[in-house]
């Protein structure tokens, strides 16, 4: 049990992964771990992207950064992942399931096989349940228990946007799941949350007209977007020793969205 808020706090010598933390919300949670003392690894594809924010992370701050090649839609590309981690790191203390895709249309555009469907599915929900499950048995193994904390989205709670039907469908399965986990695993000492964003400024974001990103802003009651790294001090949070009796929560963070819907 800590005994300051800093302590508490802090996540100095803990052992993260950060699924898809290369870029967006994922690079504002890889910053924040890594400014509170974690060590951390992006779990992505893209290893160019990935590397060059490794790079960036051991040139300001003292952990222990690395990359791992890993798809999430593929169960053998996780474990090979992960068991290099465990590997080179020797245990997890931290998983962060970030990686995702946002696929577009509703259920009568979409082609017979429902293709864009069930992409969407196989990475924004099983994906981070493919990496829950090879994380929580590692966890439960090595007996120190953990932190897995789930990256959501306020659409699966509310219809903030029409036509992301497999998007919203995903995260409100993920949402649930995270409750089951939690419920599941607390007896091992394994904390499981999920963070539900709104819209958060990113890639994506950039690509927005100044006109509509006004638009979208007159409709979030604080009045603007979120930034990545405000999403990353809440899963530094729910990483940390403070956060000890948080499990099964969803944390809506989305600037008073869905108080509207």
């Amino acid at each position: 049990m800590f005994e300051t808020v800093s302590e508490g706090l802090s996540l100095k010598g803990k052992n993260a992964i950060v699924t898809g933390g290369g870029k967006g919300i994922g690079l504002g949670i890889t910053t924040a771990f890594a400014q509170q003392g974690a060590n951390v690894a992006i779990f992505a594809r893209d290893e160019k992207a990935a590397m060059e924010v490794v790079d960036d992370l051991k040139a300001k701050y003292e952990g222990k950064f690395s990359f791992f090649s890993a798809d999430v839609t593929d169960m053998d590309s996780c474990k090979k992942a992960v068991d290099g981690f465990i590997a080179e790191y020797g245990s997890i203390d931290v998983l962060v399931n970030n990686a995702g895709i946002a696929a577009g249309g509703g259920l009568l555009t979409w082609d017979e096989d429902m293709s864009s469907y069930f992409a969407c599915i196989n990475t924004d929900l099983h994906g981070g349940i493919r990496m829950c499950y090879l994380v929580c048995k590692h966890m439960r193994d090595a007996g120190k228990g953990g932190r897995i904390i789930n990256i959501t989205s306020n659409a699966g709670e509310i219809i903030n946007m029409p036509f992301l039907t497999a998007y919203a469908t995903a995260k409100a399965g993920f949402n649930h799941f995270t409750k089951c986990l939690a419920a599941e695993v607390a007896q091992y000492k394994i904390r499981v949350n999920a963070i539900a964003p709104g819209f958060t400024k990113s890639n994506f974001s950039k690509n927005i007209p100044e006109e509509a990103l006004k638009s979208m802003n007159a409709n979030i009651p604080i009045g603007r977007l979120a930034e990545a790294i405000e999403i990353g001090v809440l899963a530094a949070y729910l990483a940390s020793d403070a956060a000890d009796i948080v499990t099964g929560a969803i944390l809506t963070a989305d600037g008073g969205f869905a108080l509207q819907h």
